[in-house]
């Protein structure tokens, strides 16, 4: 299961109470106070690491409590300080605010931390209110709450390049086939329906690229899968214009990049200042009308300092040439 949203409430430990005692031992009359301070409540602390791929852990845990610190003893004994408690969150997961959304923390590379609620502060026992003057003090303390926080958490695929297209336009053949991942792949639109990571290692250079379920007309507005998923390209530095250039394409490519390029800037107007490439997909299938509709659309990636390339994701066609622009690109 990937989740990639989710929201949850974290409760820091609560301190320990402080004790209220007097020692009573033989031959030592009015031994005075002796009541312990209670221990310090257990932190809840964020923790980004490599094993983990998605907020799936937490589907099933929205309320973590941290432990409580131990109360205090007599003979001056202190509390046990209540265990920390240490989240794991992928890399590239953000934390923000619960309900208005404000930033708290980019997870943006792995082995960062986040102390996410305190734990409460022990009580004093009776020992520390003696005075000269009050040497037999009835007083002590109760244990602070811990810190309390409702929080959404967000996963951004880390990602060097992201592929966009329409539905059935070869996003998830062309990743199988450039990579080592394995995503579903099938002859009907929404084949792809959660994000997919894999890595491109061509002549010992590496790259990791994120392929997105498709985007159709008014995906901006909540049609098809919306652009919900669209958070996952945002840290990429190139983008990967995938069109589908067969007879069998529902719209020309012309049009189809046009509805991509406008559907993201909607989501977000800082993804069109990304390098881009376009790839016109399934040249297998191109016959002469085909060329002559993508004819426009190479000029228009010249005038615009763009690469523009056709490739066949099925056959292998020009896939080499695609791996050396899109490491090109992104140098």
């Amino acid at each position: 299961m990937f989740v990639d949203r989710i929201i949850v409430s974290f409760s820091a430990g609560k301190g320990g109470d402080g004790c209220l005692s007097f020692r009573r031992e033989k031959f030592i009359p009015r031994g005075g106070p002796d009541g312990g301070n209670g221990g310090k409540g257990g932190d809840i602390i964020l923790y980004s690491c490599r094993k983990k791929e998605s907020l799936v852990d937490l589907q099933y845990h929205r309320q973590i409590k941290a432990e409580n610190g131990g109360h205090g003893g007599s003979a001056n004994k202190t509390g046990a300080s209540g265990r920390n408690t240490v989240v794991h969150l992928p890399a590239g997961a953000v934390v923000k605010t619960y309900p208005e959304g404000r930033l708290i923390f980019d997870f943006a590379e792995e082995g960062l931390s986040l102390l996410i609620a305190r734990g409460g502060r022990g009580g004093r026992g009776n020992t520390a209110f003696k005075t000269a003057t009050n040497r037999a003090p009835r007083r002590f303390e109760k244990g602070q709450q811990g810190e309390s926080i409702k929080v959404q958490i967000e996963l951004k695929l880390i990602a060097q390049a992201g592929l966009v297209g329409l539905p059935n336009a070869g996003k998830s053949t062309l990743l199988g086939k450039i990579s080592n991942a394995r995503p579903k792949t099938g002859p009907y639109p929404f084949t792809t329906l959660i994000p997919h990571l894999g890595v491109l290692e061509h002549r010992e250079r590496r790259l990791v690229i994120a392929d997105i379920p498709g985007i159709i007309a008014n995906a901006h507005l909540g049609e098809g899968m919306g652009l919900d998923f669209l958070r996952h390209i945002e840290r990429t530095r190139s983008l990967v214009f995938l069109l589908d250039g067969s007879k069998e394409a529902r719209i020309t490519p012309v049009k189809a990049l046009r509805l991509l390029e406008k559907e993201l800037h909607c989501h977000q107007p800082a993804l069109m200042q990304k390098k881009a490439m376009v790839v016109i997909n399934k040249i297998d299938l191109l016959g002469p009308g085909e060329r002559k509709k993508t004819a426009w659309l190479r000029r228009d990636c010249a005038r615009r300092n763009r690469p523009c390339i056709e490739i066949s994701a099925l056959t292998g066609k020009n896939i080499d040439t695609f791996k050396e622009t899109l490491l090109a690109i992104n140098e």
